[in-house]
């Protein structure tokens, strides 16, 4: 795992957090961002693949004067322990969530979810309802999906998708580009993202991620999918946000109206000239609707 300390001055001056660590329940040293006041409510910030939480590091530095922010690094992603031997799927990464939720005596959690953020912060919530306030929804999905963008199908494919992804970078490497739309990261902002990702080794998570999405009924994490699919019911009392950017390649306009349908009370924001790293890709009004729903009573 690498601490706040050991990055390099041109990263903390953007990331400028003191980051803490959590043994998950398979042993791993889980690497989180814990700002703001101590309490027992706080925003859970949970992003997805390829992206760690460098990516709400503009919303939490807003948000965390008024309320405490955590954001962790999946295992294998970020600042966190990369394994080789992990288990990297869904059901593991849930279980990871509300071990660290648990540790922290997180008893009211607000959640802001982006990626595979959403399938992981859904599959805590939809066994914690009780303890979630409100949610934001960035692109993402938490149901399943006969849709699979083709350059995310190859990198799924065992052999030649590993050595793609692990090898060549393929994934995370294009994603700082494909993923904007209006406009381009700097060149520190790219630096940032791919940080973690310098290896073979530091891609293990990445190139699993790619590979635990269950397109088919036989899949390992299908189940998983499945039943967190069908538990979203227990959040239909909730205050949902969409935030939707709509240049996203991948979490396309099908997603935003399956969240839609899911959460009919919704307030939605579609931004069409936003890329799939909506946060980033329209910063000002990502910031502006997120901190002030979360901070709205």
């Amino acid at each position: 795992m690498v601490t706040s300390e050991q990055l390099p001055d041109w990263l903390k001056r953007q990331y400028p957090f003191k980051t803490k660590s959590y043994t998950t329940p398979h042993g791993a040293q889980m690497s989180y961002v814990d700002e703001g006041p101590h309490s027992e409510e706080a925003v859970l910030f949970l992003h997805g693949n390829p992206s760690w939480s460098f990516l709400y590091r503009d919303i939490i530095k807003t948000l965390s004067p008024k309320i405490r922010c955590i954001a962790p690094d999946h295992i294998g992603m970020g600042l966190s322990d990369k394994p080789a031997d992990y288990p990297y799927n869904l059901a593991a990464r849930i279980t990871d969530i509300e071990g660290l939720v648990n540790h922290l005596g997180l008893w009211k959690v607000h959640l802001v979810v982006h990626d595979w953020g959403g399938a992981i912060g859904s599959g805590w919530a939809v066994r914690r309802p009780e303890r979630v306030g409100r949610i934001v929804i960035f692109n993402t999905g938490a149901f399943r999906s006969p849709h699979i963008p083709l350059r995310i199908a190859l990198c799924r494919t065992p052999v030649l998708g590993t050595f793609i992804v692990r090898a060549l970078n393929g994934f995370a490497g294009p994603a700082v580009w494909m993923s904007m739309n209006n406009r381009k990261l700097t060149r520190d902002e790219r630096r940032g993202f791919l940080f973690p990702y310098n290896s073979w080794g530091n891609r293990v998570a990445v190139n699993a991620f790619v590979k635990d999405i269950p397109m088919e009924d036989d899949h390992p994490s299908y189940k998983t999918l499945v039943e967190v699919e069908l538990g979203l019911k227990e959040l239909h009392p909730k205050p949902v946000r969409l935030i939707w950017g709509g240049a996203d390649f991948c979490f396309d306009m099908r997603f935003f109206m399956r969240w839609q349908k899911i959460f009919p009370h919704a307030q939605h924001y579609y931004m069409p000239e936003a890329g799939h790293y909506v946060i980033d890709d329209s910063a000002p009004t990502a910031t502006r609707l997120t901190t002030e729903f979360l901070l709205s009573k």
